[in-house]
């Protein structure tokens, strides 16, 4: 569900949200070792995952947008989705599992609060640059979902090119893990205790959590060759059942190859009066049709298939 340009546009989100996440990764490790808080650096490890994350989605978008070749005849583009499903490891890694050991450090253990100025500083500047992250996705989502005539949501849901859902996803869960870890802090800084630092750091994890299982889902069943919508499916249905010769689509598969890349195979049932030529013609017409009224569609079959022997002696007798 995109334009041709679609790898271009990922890889523009994918870079800016790399570079703000390792300039925000940096300034909350500071801050956490200056603040003694667990949840900034819960915040800071969210921020190194973001930014693994950023470089594996990069890989991502590089490999699988190369052209097929003799021993990949339908492209590269699944490899994408392997590199992606890394990506989501690392969140889930990388962020996840080091926020919510570090909260729960903070419970068992207790630490006095450090100065908690330095935080909140930094704290407020990574949220302005994370919010023009998430600008620049929300745009290109906006951009996509405009040229499908669907919703953002939709969109979004339904896209396989998992690169900007997983900047949108991971910049919307970063503004969540800042205004988590503010009020961590300021919690902590206002009763004293740490407890509400390690509980805010232990949210974060769980945040990534949800993150990560979202994304590696969505990236596990495009890998192994998920379906389109049902409604792309009738809609292909319709317009090869539109052709005069045409009496029937008996079979119609549909795989995703790779980001906006879908491949069409069906069986298709002539009238009996149809000539070796008008079939011919048919298939033409019918992945020329494919091909411009739905850009995401890259590869088209059709298997001419004979009536069954019943259906035969039934018209015959």
């Amino acid at each position: 569900m995109a334009e041709p340009d679609a790898a271009a546009e990922s890889t523009v989100t994918v870079l800016v949200a790399g570079a703000a996440n390792m300039a925000i990764a940096i300034a909350k490790a500071i801050a956490a070792v200056i603040s003694g808080s667990a949840a900034m650096l819960s915040e800071s490890a969210h921020s190194v995952a973001d930014t693994v994350t950023e470089v594996l989605l990069l890989v991502a978008v590089r490999r699988g947008a190369r052209p097929a070749d003799d021993d990949h005849p339908l492209g590269h583009g699944r490899e994408f989705y392997l590199w992606a499903l890394l990506a989501a490891f690392a969140t889930f890694v990388a962020g996840a599992g080091i926020s919510i050991l570090e909260g729960v450090e903070k419970l068992l253990h207790g630490e006095s609060p450090g100065d908690p100025w330095v935080a909140a500083i930094v704290l407020v500047v990574a949220f302005a640059i994370e919010s023009v992250s998430l600008l620049r996705a929300l745009t290109q989502v906006r951009a996509s979902a405009l040229r499908w005539d669907v919703r953002p949501r939709t969109f979004l849901r339904v896209t396989t090119d998992t690169a900007v859902k997983a900047v949108t996803f991971e910049d919307t869960a970063a503004l969540v893990g800042l205004v988590l870890a503010g009020a961590g802090l300021a919690l902590t800084h206002l009763t004293g205790s740490s407890m509400w630092d390690g509980i805010a750091s232990i949210l974060i994890g769980v945040l990534l959590v949800v993150v990560a299982v979202s994304l590696t889902r969505a990236n596990s069943s495009l890998l192994i060759g998920q379906t389109v919508p049902g409604d792309l499916r009738s809609a292909l249905v319709a317009e090869l059942m539109a052709f005069p010769c045409v009496q029937d689509v008996p079979t119609l598969v549909t795989s995703v190859l790779g980001p906006e890349q879908v491949l069409v195979a069906a069986r298709v049932r002539f009238s009996p009066d149809c000539t070796a030529d008008d079939i011919a013609d048919v298939a033409d017409q019918a992945e020329q049709r494919f091909l411009a009224h739905h850009p995401g569609v890259r590869e088209v079959f059709l298997d001419p298939t004979p009536r069954l022997a019943h259906e035969e002696r039934l018209s015959g007798s």
